[in-house]
């Protein structure tokens, strides 16, 4: 990208929940936290110090099915970042008082998340919807795991899994390759070794319902159906039917509940897709007094739609297709979500998807296309449907019994 002057450097590691031993739920997030507080010639303040300087950003995040750390800097400064970068991944020393500190600050990320009931109510979707799976963990772990970390945890794990034919460098900018693979071996040219291979087996989705209750004003509900994984051939389908379902303020969701009977503030849909599975959520909230009506109209939405009851007409196809393709282009624009874009498609794909491939499979998209999705996999997948609901003891206007009674009207 020649005529910018930011560069985006990311790096991803094919490691996460997947690799985790369940009593040891969140070590792939401590280990992220860890990296960043102190290296054999840096310690946490002038690794902090050296961040800021930079400007732009730095840092990491742990998701399902990897774990990334990123620099988005002046172009003046990337091989200065590249080198942070690399002494992270390669000399960090995780000291002991870094290690309770950091799972301190983990447990109050942890307890603040649970005081935030949109967020709490999606990870009781995830852990009912596969609660016999590593995607059903929330990403930070359980208390009582985080507090049984050790160092040597720490320590295994990364020498098990930071290994080079687990780790995608992507980077993004006004850069010349030959250059920026010269600059990558300088950092990283004493990462030696190779990752033992491992098996993984897909998650079984269990429907069902999730209710918990909690002093809040507002019903927060979230709704999740199995759909295909991040790589599937049919996820352009997948993605036009989440547009015209749940995305934007025209989708059907969103003019039906919000518009035309104001029952909800909020309400949207997501197709959440990961390497072996993948899940349509539907979430918002509402007063406890209109759950029941809410949670009706979402299902009786999703059942027009997958079966065809009401089909997608063609200004519909064409507003979703076109909204894809825009939002596409525009955030092409940005640095970041390029180099985040090389990096993703190379773990899940093997390649880089030219973006000319992606708007010509965009607009391939078509009515049979989407009937035959519905048909072949959505209609089932409703049925199965799994429902969290996290809002205030209310039995006169909802229960558990009248929940799964809706459910079971669906199934």
């Amino acid at each position: 990208m020649p005529e910018v002057r930011s560069v985006a450097i990311g790096i991803i590691i094919d490691t996460g929940l997947d690799h985790e031993p369940p009593a040891q739920s969140g070590l792939a997030h401590l280990t992220e936290h860890l990296m960043f507080q102190g290296t054999s010639s840096r310690d946490a303040m002038q690794i902090a110090r050296l961040m800021d300087v930079a400007g732009g950003q730095m840092g990491a995040f742990t998701a399902r099915d990897y774990v990334c750390y990123y620099a988005t800097v002046l172009d003046d400064f990337y091989t200065y970042a590249l080198d942070l970068l690399g002494d992270i991944l390669l000399n960090s020393i995780f000291p002991p008082t870094s290690l309770e500190r950091e799972k301190a600050a983990i447990l109050r990320e942890i307890e603040g998340s649970c005081d935030l009931p949109m967020e709490r109510v999606h990870m009781r979707l995830k852990e009912s919807a596969w609660p016999c799976h590593p995607l059903g963990r929330p990403i930070a772990g359980k208390p009582e795991t985080v507090r049984k970390l050790t160092r040597e945890h720490v320590i295994y794990f990364m020498h098990e899994h930071y290994l080079p034919d687990r780790m995608i460098i992507a980077a993004t900018g006004p850069l010349v390759h030959e250059d920026i693979v010269a600059h990558v071996r300088d950092a990283f040219w004493r990462m030696l070794g190779q990752s033992e291979p491992t098996a993984s087996v897909p998650p079984s989705h269990q429907a069902g319902l999730a209710l918990e209750y909690r002093p809040v004003s507002q019903a927060y509900f979230s709704l999740g159906m199995s759909v295909y994984p991040y790589a599937h051939p049919q996820r352009y389908g997948m993605h036009v039917l989440n547009h015209i379902l749940g995305n934007g303020i025209s989708s059907r969701l969103f003019r039906h509940i919000r518009e035309q009977r104001g029952l909800v503030y909020d309400i949207g849909s997501q197709y959440q897709a990961y390497r072996y599975s993948g899940m349509w959520v539907i979430e918002g909230s509402t007063a406890p007094e209109y759950l029941m009506s809410v949670l009706t109209l979402t299902l009786v939405e999703l059942w027009q739609l997958v079966t065809g009851a009401i089909p997608v007409d063609d200004d519909e196809l064409w507003k979703a297709k076109t909204q894809i393709r825009a939002q596409h282009l525009i955030a092409a624009e940005d640095t970041y979500t390029r180099m985040s874009r090389l990096a993703t498609q190379e773990l899940y794909f093997g390649r880089h998807i030219p973006s000319a491939e992606i708007l010509d499979q965009i607009e391939a998209v078509d009515r049979p296309m989407l009937q035959s999705l519905g048909e072949d996999l959505l209609a089932e997948a409703l049925r199965q449907v799994t429902v969290a609901i996290v809002g205030p003891e209310a039995p006169e206007h909802y229960s558990r019994a009248t929940l799964e009674e809706l459910l079971a009207s669906f199934q």
